[in-house]
């Protein structure tokens, strides 16, 4: 954006507290706080948090919140008694800590954006994705775009649909815990294909893993892996590197460690798309033209 980054003094006190002073008068301007919920998730929400109180007790015109990462966003429902839903309760704590908009980078899912009680401008990563793909010169009738599992159906056509229309298929699977996944059947035709599985984000990659082991056993040729949030909790990176995709592609709406990097990874940086973004909203510019 050809700006320089706002002077703020941020430091934990000795029992962990978070304390936050801004080094420059913010009165009367538009302030974007850029801030993925990454690990540590709940260290970098309640400085998101203490963030925006201080700018809003600094008199700022108007603050947005930039979320590249919406950590919370997979306790969007009740799938089971007595469960919380943390997903409306961190999108109410940014409201009341004085946010007048949030600015967020590919949500879990849709209905995430009407637990804000604030205007929220979603973000949509594949544009970036789609042009890396579209240099390496896949030919589009060796193509398959393929869900890793039936709730991501609908991003996975999107994505297909964009990818020169190609064919759709789908891993059928059954999830018994958290970060436990278990892939029963493949929904589609892979063979002699090659094969771009298409999600939101990589946690432990347990789905994906085994979904790219399926798709080699019903004859794929190739298997790329594509997401926007690359979460890597323990063991991810094992599994990634382990020989069974040919490339990972992933976005840096969350910091990637050094360590977590291996020969298959690609880092596709989205400065460009929220750059482009925040200037819309700043000129109160349709945001949605971006992603035609």
């Amino acid at each position: 954006m050809g700006l320089e980054l706002g002077k703020v003094n941020i430091k934990r006190f000795a029992d962990g507290e978070i304390y936050v002073q801004l080094q420059e008068s913010v009165r009367g301007c538009d302030v974007y706080l850029v801030q993925p919920t990454c690990p540590p998730a709940n260290e970098n929400l309640m400085e998101l948090l203490i963030m925006i109180d201080a700018c809003r007790r600094a008199s700022a015109k108007n603050i947005t919140a930039v979320i590249p990462y919406f950590g919370y966003a997979r306790a969007d429902r009740k799938t089971q008694g007595r469960e919380s839903i943390a997903a409306k309760l961190v999108a109410n704590l940014i409201t009341e800590a004085g946010a007048d908009r949030v600015l967020a980078c590919d949500l879990h899912s849709g209905q995430s954006m009407g637990y804000f009680d604030i205007p929220v401008d979603h973000v949509y990563c594949q544009p970036v994705v789609l042009d890396y793909l579209a240099s390496k010169k896949i030919c589009s009738g060796d193509l398959v775009v393929v869900s890793p599992d039936v709730g991501g159906v609908a991003r996975a056509r999107s994505f297909a649909k964009k990818l020169s229309d190609a064919p759709l298929a789908i891993v059928d699977k059954r999830r018994h815990a958290h970060n436990v996944a278990e892939v029963m059947n493949l929904i589609g035709d892979v063979k002699g294909k090659v094969a771009v599985m298409v999600d939101d984000m990589i946690d432990t990659a347990g789905t994906i893993a085994k979904g790219a082991a399926l798709l080699h056993q019903e004859g794929a040729r190739e298997v790329y892996a594509c997401c926007t949030h690359a979460v890597f909790s323990p063991p991810a990176i094992e599994r990634l590197s382990g020989g069974v995709f040919q490339e990972v592609i992933i976005t840096n709406t969350l910091p990637v460690a050094e360590k977590n990097y291996f020969p298959q990874l690609t880092v596709l940086s989205v400065a460009n798309l929220l750059g482009e973004t925040i200037w819309r909203v700043h000129d109160d510019c349709s945001v949605s033209s971006i992603f035609l």
